[in-house]
């Protein structure tokens, strides 16, 4: 509810309403407690014969919020009547965040052991793919273009879904690629800046299969920090196999050619 302060022509509307403060506040006790209402602040007309008076809340749990109690009286009437008693945050309240859903909370790295994070329908990062389902019946005669009518995706862009019912759509790829790229493991990360040497040169590099093998990679090295991660190709680590150490500096043996004295160690 939005409040302001009551005006000239709030008065003459209904003077009766307006003047009726002290029935407010006694609303308010009743509902709070005498130690919780506070002053008044502001009163104005809500609608024709409807009347809202404003008090401080002193309920140190609802610092900033405020009592708001609405009146009323009937056409003619000379005795107003309480409509309801609330509490509202007022400009400087402390207030919860807007509800946001828990599908659009959920982040990665939320997901524990036992949890379940369905998947919508209408996911935009998946199509439906190529199943066993669909090829069945089909013999071997059959052309792609017959394989490809079963998918609304067009030829040399379907995919076998071996088995699963969705694969990804260049959407879903799209967002994956530039969500790696630009992660931890992609070129502009503080590891790969002061590397010397790229993953697309590295003996560990396990090449990746399709169009992701375009840009991405496999880490194998356990000594690296990408081990068993997705690295963009020119991502690069101190670990890199060809990383040569340096030849260790060489020592120089000195024969000491001087004579020597003999020294008699028997007692006096």
């Amino acid at each position: 509810m939005t409040t302001r302060a009551a005006t000239a022509d709030d008065a003459k509307r209904d003077a009766m309403l307006i003047a009726s403060a002290d029935l407010a506040r006694t609303a308010a006790v009743e509902e709070a407690g005498e130690s919780f209402v506070g002053e008044h602040l502001e009163s104005f007309m809500e609608a024709e014969r409807v009347a809202t008076h404003v008090f401080a809340c002193l309920n140190p749990a609802y610092v900033g919020w405020r009592w708001s109690v609405t009146i009323t009286r009937a056409s003619r009437a000379k005795v107003a009547t309480v409509n309801e008693v609330v509490l509202l945050p007022g400009p400087d309240a402390l207030v919860a965040p807007q509800w946001v859903p828990w599908s659009e909370r959920v982040q990665p790295g939320d997901l524990g052991p036992g949890d379940v994070l369905p998947t919508e329908p209408g996911d935009a990062r998946l199509v439906p793919g190529i199943t066993a389902d669909l090829t069945a019946g089909l013999t071997a005669e059959d052309d792609l273009e017959s394989v490809a009518s079963l998918s609304p995706l067009s030829p040399g862009q379907w995919e076998i879904g071996l088995g699963r019912e969705r694969v990804l759509s260049a959407w879903g790829r799209d967002d994956a690629a530039h969500r790696w790229s630009t992660g931890e493991y992609g070129p502009a990360s503080s590891m790969a800046r002061q590397a010397s040497l790229e993953c697309s040169s590295c003996g560990f590099m396990v090449p990746l299969w399709g169009q992701f093998g375009q840009e991405f990679a496999l880490c194998a090295n356990r000594m690296s920090p990408a081990d068993g991660r997705v690295v963009t190709l020119n991502y690069g680590c101190g670990a890199h196999s060809e990383v040569e150490s340096e030849a260790p500096a060489r020592q120089e043996i000195h024969k000491d050619d001087g004579g020597w004295d003999p020294v008699d160690l028997g007692h006096s």
